[in-house]
């Protein structure tokens, strides 16, 4: 069965080759093509979205910017489409997003932010409708990288 990869800002960045901000690109590309030759199952999380086109916007000259705000508009209109490697997961709705956002002051505390607690919330709820699959968030974080279910 394929296993489930949750792709997180750090990898985004990397694959799309934001500037300032895919310094393992070389490692990411070897290691996303490896993913795919394993048919692993992609899944790119909303927070992902929002948080990768902020650094597209504040990053690279204007010449840059605009390339990469080209390359990211195209890769999520495809993936909303069905044409890229990677599926959006679906909104948060009102009730979900307001039960775990109750948690969010203890993952500040950690320095976790809004964004990667809506990353671990995609994980678990992948890892509560599939759980007889591995399910991982793909991330140069260390505190991302940890949530990895091993099957």
């Amino acid at each position: 069965m394929s296993s489930i990869c949750i792709i997180d800002t750090s990898i985004f960045c990397n694959l799309l080759d934001v500037p300032n901000k895919a310094q393992q690109r070389a490692t990411t590309v070897a290691q996303f093509r490896t993913y795919i030759n394993r048919k692993y199952i992609f899944l790119l999380p909303m927070a992902t979205i929002y948080e990768t086109g902020n650094h597209v916007a504040q990053n690279g000259d204007g010449r840059q910017r605009r390339k990469t705000a080209q390359l990211f508009v195209e890769q999520v209109q495809q993936a909303f489409t069905g044409k890229a490697p990677w599926t959006p997961t679906p909104f948060d709705n009102a009730e979900d997003f307001t039960e775990w956002l109750a948690q969010f002051p203890d993952h500040a505390m950690s320095g976790s932010g809004i964004g990667d607690l809506s990353i671990i919330k995609v994980f678990e709820r992948q890892c509560d409708l599939h759980p007889h699959r591995h399910v991982f968030i793909w991330s140069h974080d260390d505190h991302l990288r940890a949530y990895n279910r091993e099957i």
